[in-house]
């Protein structure tokens, strides 16, 4: 309507309207999205204030080894394998949707991401992009549980994510990301494992090449640890490849999953409990003008 109007007055009275309507061209020249804050919706194991245009569908496919000093014998891992599939959808520019299932302790999960703001720079600045994250996971393996000959029922093996992705890309080549996360588990094999965990991640992204990419990210528990638990710590590299994205990492978790690498990691950095992992992002456009 100001644009509309603005033309109009330039039409009758060039002199008096031609400063306003070049205030309001010149506003929206002045203001610009940042993009490609990170090349993904994963950073390595979490997730990123990236999301998926509307209409488009992403399959995420993640590996993860076992650990690298089990030795020769198991090839220092890669003898033991993990996968997640996962399916990543575009419901609007800003609302993502997903479900996964995972081999490790055979957890289905989905979860539900919203783009609240989007950086921007010039006249109308924003300092940073914010996500809400929540996903829920269900653990269908008897073995995930203290006691896997007993009967579970369905409400003890749903597990919740809340998370608040903070991002900022602070130039052409490095980004940064803060991850405020609380899980809830409603079963624990003992009063010495909490049921709420809150952490604090942090991650960033620095630009190598136009396609390649260095990332690390960590999660340290700011709640009581359970014995045998440690903070999740990642470092990785992104390879752009045109159609998909090939992200290559070693962790100290086996999870792929939120609930599981916050909350359940048992490695040890210091002791070589490392575990080799991928993941391939390959995406395709559903959107119906196509």
């Amino acid at each position: 309507m100001k644009f509309i109007l603005s033309a109009l007055l330039l039409f009758a009275f060039p002199s008096f309207a031609q400063e306003d309507l070049m205030s309001l061209i010149d506003d929206d020249e002045k203001t610009q999205t940042v993009e490609s804050t990170f090349k993904s919706t994963r950073l390595i194991s979490g997730q990123t204030t990236e999301t998926r245009s509307a209409g488009i569908l992403d399959f995420v496919i993640s590996h993860r080894f076992g650990r690298v000093n089990e030795g020769i014998e198991q090839f220092y891992g890669l003898d033991d394998s993990q996968i997640r599939l996962g399916l990543d959808y575009g419901i609007t520019d800003k609302l993502n949707i997903g479900i996964g299932r995972s081999s490790f302790q055979k957890i289905v999960d989905g979860m539900i991401k919203y783009k609240v703001l989007t950086q921007q720079t010039g006249t109308k600045s924003v300092p940073i992009s914010l996500v809400a994250f929540a996903s829920l996971a269900i653990k269908t393996g008897s073995g995930a549980f203290s006691n896997p000959n007993a009967d579970n029922p369905f409400g003890d093996r749903l597990y919740y994510t809340f998370q608040a992705l903070v991002s900022r890309k602070f130039n052409t080549n490095f980004s940064l990301q803060l991850m405020p996360t609380f899980v809830h588990r409603n079963l624990v094999p003992s009063s010495a494992y909490p049921n709420d965990i809150i952490a604090f991640g942090v991650g960033g992204r620095y630009k190598i090449t136009k396609r390649i990419a260095i990332n690390a990210e960590y999660f340290p528990q700011l709640t009581e640890k359970a014995t045998g638990t440690y903070d999740a710590l990642s470092f990785g590299v992104d390879i752009e490849t045109g159609g998909h994205v090939f992200q290559v990492h070693i962790t100290n978790s086996r999870s792929m999953i939120e609930q599981g690498f916050v909350s359940e990691t048992t490695g040890n950095w210091g002791d070589g409990d490392i575990h080799i992992g991928f993941n391939i992002s390959r995406v395709f456009d559903l959107s119906p003008n196509k």
